[in-house]
């Protein structure tokens, strides 16, 4: 697999450390997941299925767990030992928690040169906010992110998706491949300082033309991404289920309107997102409400449009693509599992089923090093 040999200590906890280092599991690399003695909050956290918290399963399959007490001395030796031993170590302590501890990117790199370092926190390692504490939500809010969804009301609605956890998982990968990608010319090993509100904003190129373009806030209803485009918005249907209309394109509203008739609303659809559309906003919202979700499915079928049902999650997960793209997998124990996204062509990833105990692989990690 393509990270076969590659070898990763995971000090972080809850969900952006954890998930990266998964994802490098579910390719390859060898991950030890260093956990305190309290152990993994998420081992606890959630619904529990086949004996093990889901989240837990889907972020901690494939890793060795260890115990050490980061603040013993004995601790600390066997953290050193296993730096020599790895190639990258990741961490989502507090700013400052990892140098008070002695275990920070300038120890590590005194005893592995090559070591590749990443540091996961709300704010990043520098700035007025550096000792601000913050998960997913105070980021989501903090970013301005929070603010593009509005109840009906015009409150600020909750979030439902941790995107500012899995920003920040994902950015923090890519940025540790591309540090061991270097190493092979220079030799040397480098610290990645990994911001969670950095992360995010870095995801939001399509809606920053109000702030960055005029100085202003979008106007919600007005913008492409949010339903101010009648081709990029849910519609309801007699049924009260609903469907997404969700490609702007040009060709996709002749195709639609011109399948049901008005083909003189086209026009309408080459506007700017907004109050111009509305028109044509309101003849798709009175017509889908006209017939069911299951009629609208066999009408659509054939018309070439970007759209799709609002399914829950069950649907989702029971939907025979998901099947056929192996996204839901059962382990031999019935276990389920998030499949295994990124699809090689040669060496495709693995998922490895197993789940350690807290402290499962302690004896035998501390034995292989030399101190057990």
């Amino acid at each position: 697999m393509k990270l076969e040999g590659v070898r990763v200590l995971d000090l972080s906890l809850f969900l952006p450390g954890p998930h990266l280092t998964m994802v490098m599991a579910d390719h390859g690399a060898e991950v030890i997941k260093i956990e305190p003695p309290t152990g993994e909050p998420v081992r606890e956290v959630g619904l529990k299925q086949a004996g093990h918290s889901t989240w837990f399963r889907n972020t901690h399959r494939g890793k060795r767990c260890i115990v050490l007490d980061l603040k013993s001395e004995a601790g600390k030796a066997a953290f050193a030992k296993l730096v020599e031993w790895a190639d990258v170590v990741v961490e989502a302590f507090r700013p400052g928690v990892a140098k008070r501890l002695g275990i920070d990117y300038a120890s590590c790199q005194a005893i592995n040169p090559r070591i590749v370092y990443c540091a996961i926190s709300a704010f990043g390692q520098s700035g007025p906010k550096v000792n601000r504490p913050a998960h997913d939500l105070a980021m989501q809010a903090d970013s301005g992110v929070v603010s593009l969804n509005r109840a009906p009301d015009g409150t600020p609605a909750m979030p439902h998706m941790p995107v500012a956890d899995m920003a920040g998982s994902l950015m923090a990968m890519s940025g540790i491949l591309m540090a061991l990608l270097r190493r092979e010319k220079t030799g040397q090993g480098d610290f990645i300082d990994i911001s969670m509100q950095d992360a995010l904003m870095s995801w939001l190129p399509n809606v920053v033309g109000p702030p960055f373009a005029h100085g202003r806030d979008p106007v919600i209803q007005h913008e492409r991404s949010w339903g101010g485009n009648a081709m990029y918005r849910l519609y309801q249907c007699s049924d009260g289920r609903w469907l997404a209309i969700g490609g702007s394109e040009h060709k996709f509203a002749e195709n639609l309107l011109g399948a049901l008739g008005r083909p003189d609303l086209i026009h309408l659809c080459h506007l700017p997102p907004g109050p111009e559309q509305d028109p044509v906003k309101a003849f798709l919202a009175e017509t889908f409400s006209r017939r069911s979700l299951v009629e609208w499915t066999l009408f659509l079928h054939d018309i070439d449009v970007c759209w799709a049902p609002v399914k829950t999650l069950t649907e989702a997960f029971n939907d025979p693509h998901t099947a056929a793209r192996g996204m839901v997998w059962t382990d031999p124990d019935g276990g389920k599992h998030l499949g295994i996204p990124i699809k090689f062509a040669n060496e495709p990833g693995r998922i490895n089923p197993a789940l350690d105990a807290i402290g499962g692989s302690t004896d035998a990690v501390l034995k292989e090093l030399g101190l057990g």
